[in-house]
């Protein structure tokens, strides 16, 4: 039962860390280059996506490490699982905080209605969220220490 959870743990986590780091890495540096309209259009509509579908995730993946260390409390698995999951816990604060309220106002831009910062605004956002993907990737690698400990 303990490594069954630990394995779904340590898959839903990483697959968001895979999700984020794929975003943070690749896509929105692409999306940065193009041209205003393609560039904003598309943002909006990776924001409004994905701004669905992360939070379910996120509070996911802080309960499922969460219970993984209480199951594992008292083992070698307990302490790596509660630092995760304490990890995923700040992450979805500084996601709620910072993150949310950039991606909320970018997800109506448009090629014709947009600030004359929305660049900086887009630049803001990947530096915040370079650090929840440092935040996600260490809670990620501290679940699969926990996973091995069980």
């Amino acid at each position: 039962m303990v490594e069954a959870l630990a394995v779904l743990t340590c898959t839903v986590v990483g697959l968001m860390v895979g999700v984020e780091v794929a975003v943070a890495l690749f896509v929105n540096p692409l999306l940065l280059r193009l041209p205003a309209g393609p560039s904003l259009q598309a943002r909006a509509d990776g924001g409004r996506v994905l701004g669905r579908l992360m939070p379910f995730w996120y509070i996911g993946s802080t309960a499922l490490a969460a219970v993984l260390a209480a199951v594992g409390w008292g083992t070698a698995s307990g302490v790596p699982a509660l630092a995760a999951a304490v990890l995923l816990a700040g992450s979805v604060v500084l996601s709620v905080v910072f993150l949310v309220p950039i991606n909320d106002r970018s997800t109506s831009w448009t090629a014709e209605d947009h600030p004359v910062d929305w660049r900086e605004q887009h630049h803001r956002w990947d530096r915040l969220h370079h650090v929840r993907v440092a935040v996600i990737v260490t809670a990620f690698v501290l679940v699969a220490v926990a996973g091995v400990g069980v």
